[in-house]
């Protein structure tokens, strides 16, 4: 491990992340909303500041061990297909500007910005605390979302194998598990994920925002490739295991007219089927967003914020159920109706198959030493 990547401590110093870093998405650091002092910088001296280091400067991940107690979430959405997930992280590396996961950062007095990027909670008692409450007689086996708010497989994993321990311990108890992710380092675990799915116990997702690899070095910058993407999908649709790919989120102006091109090259990859997702943008990635639009697209900024709120009533974001992940008007319309064209076009619109409930049995041990009885 480089020492002069990551940090191991518990103490965050709040001026470590400037305005401007290599390799991460946000291009501003917002103080949490629950904060109770703000501070302002003043532009003039932050632009001659930047002039000097104009590739700005690399900023190492932190990372903080998140003591958790129980690692099964419930989910309670009527929005969403599923009931519980895992989320072995809090924060993630991949920096994807528009991540609706940002603003869990402020409940720990972090920014939704930059520091959600680059300051990690990671879960290391994982897979104990997995294999004590899938031990419990009350859990019955239904699907788990592996992980349903940051990537189960950022980079840090690549060094502490919280994601590999906990589909370990699904993987020896047949436990129906579905993966969402855009990393290739998926790939490392396939023979779990083949062991998963030689019970018909796994279902896969795979995020694919973009063709284009300028885009996604800017709105996703840690993130694999366009062509790492379509990898996994033909990796794992080549044992078997059903594919779904997120195109996730579709932002007007921005992605909007790559619907017909990914879903063309999902289909060529053995995809399933296929969802989307508008662009949300809670609390603050409002102003993430809006910063990151005018700094990477100055001469359309203004019509995709506008194409934005047309989805969403005038407003860059609103949360009702119903609404939330596809907007409303005209121009939401038009997105949807294409979408579904060319998922019918390519057969992307086929059923995903259930998920073997049958298969699962208890772990071995309950995660404290003591073995299970039945």
């Amino acid at each position: 491990m480089n020492a002069g990547h990551r940090h191991f401590d518990d103490e965050i110093d709040p001026t470590l992340a400037p305005p401007l870093v290599r390799g991460r998405g946000s291009t501003i650091n917002p103080v949490g909303r629950f904060e109770p002092v703000s501070l302002s910088i003043d532009g003039e001296h932050l632009d001659a500041e930047l002039s000097e280091r104009p590739g700005g400067r690399q900023l190492p991940t932190r990372l903080r061990t998140d003591h958790a107690r129980t690692i099964i979430n419930r989910v309670d959405s009527p929005d969403l297909p599923f009931n519980w997930t895992i989320n072995p992280y809090r924060g993630c590396e991949h920096g994807c500007v528009y991540c609706y996961a940002r603003p869990g950062h402020e409940y720990f007095g972090l920014s939704p910005g930059i520091d959600f990027e680059s300051v990690i909670f990671a879960k290391r008692d994982a897979a104990s605390l997995l294999r004590a409450e899938l031990s419990r007689p009350a859990w019955q086996p239904e699907t788990i979302v592996l992980s349903g708010v940051t990537d189960p497989y950022q980079p840090v994993e690549r060094e502490l194998g919280v994601t590999r321990s906990v589909l370990e311990v699904l993987a020896e108890c047949r436990q129906p598990t579905a993966i969402i992710a855009k990393s290739r380092l998926v790939l490392r675990d396939l023979d779990l994920l083949a062991e998963l799915h030689s019970h018909g116990c796994v279902h896969a997702a795979v995020s694919i925002t973009t063709l284009d690899n300028s885009l996604v070095s800017t709105l996703e910058p840690r993130a694999s490739s366009p062509r790492a993407r379509l990898e996994i999908v033909r990796a794992l649709a080549g044992i078997g295991i059903p594919v779904t790919v997120m195109v996730a989120p579709v932002i007007p102006a921005i992605n909007d007219h790559e619907i017909p091109q990914i879903l063309g090259a999902a289909a060529d990859a053995g995809a399933t089927n296929a969802a989307y997702m508008l662009l949300r943008l809670p609390h603050q990635n409002k102003a993430i967003y809006q910063a990151w639009l005018r700094a990477h697209f100055p001469d359309r900024a203004d019509k995709a914020e506008s194409l934005l709120r047309q989805c969403r009533e005038g407003e860059l974001y609103r949360a009702e159920f119903g609404e939330r992940f596809v907007g409303t008007g005209a121009i939401a319309d038009q997105i949807r109706q294409t979408f579904r064209v060319f998922c019918r076009r390519h057969g992307l619109d086929r059923e995903t198959p259930p998920q073997n409930r049958e298969a699962f049995r208890r772990p071995r041990a309950d995660g404290r030493g003591q073995m299970a009885l039945f």
